[in-house]
């Protein structure tokens, strides 16, 4: 099984198949507007900038499961991260993560990379999922992790062509 497999609705409500972005490497974040991390975006944005040419691309995943950290419309949370931000990379719709409406492929996330000590649950806004163009999450970071501190592996992922594993 691949993230390639599932499907998410963006911001703008259009369903898409994860398919769509098969052969790049991805880093998928459950992100949020009003959270202690929120500044992470600035550097999700300059890392999505810097390599996305050579097919690495962020994908994010709105919560409000914390802290009611996320409260806006679509229509708001686009405008905040485009005026505050000038984000540019995939947003999707608002998604649960954890729980019984936890999106599939959250559900999936969780289950291959599992947390400290096992732990499947999302603990906060900001956790992100390192997957490789075979669509396989190789690695999970919690929301500590600032995100230049993936810009290592993310060239290396970059640097496994599409078809190696």
């Amino acid at each position: 099984m691949t993230v390639y497999e599932f499907k998410a609705t963006t911001l703008d409500g259009e369903p898409v198949p994860l398919e769509k972005y098969r052969d790049n490497v991805l880093l998928i974040v459950n992100v949020a507007s009003r959270c202690g991390f929120t500044p992470q975006y600035a550097v999700l944005e300059k890392l999505y900038e810097k390599y996305r040419q050579q097919g690495f691309l962020v994908l994010g995943f709105p919560s409000n499961q914390f802290g009611g950290q996320e409260p806006g419309s679509a229509d708001e949370i686009k405008t905040f991260c485009q005026s505050q931000y000038g984000i540019t990379f995939p947003l999707f719709a608002k998604t649960d993560v954890n729980g019984a409406n936890a999106h599939p492929l959250y559900e999936f996330l969780k289950s291959e990379r599992p947390g400290i000590l096992g732990t499947q649950r999302i603990k906060w806004n900001f956790t992100k999922f390192l997957v490789d163009r075979q669509g396989h999450p190789i690695k999970r970071y919690s929301p500590q992790d600032k995100p230049e501190s993936l810009e290592r592996d993310i060239e290396t992922a970059l640097g496994r062509p599409p078809a190696a594993r």
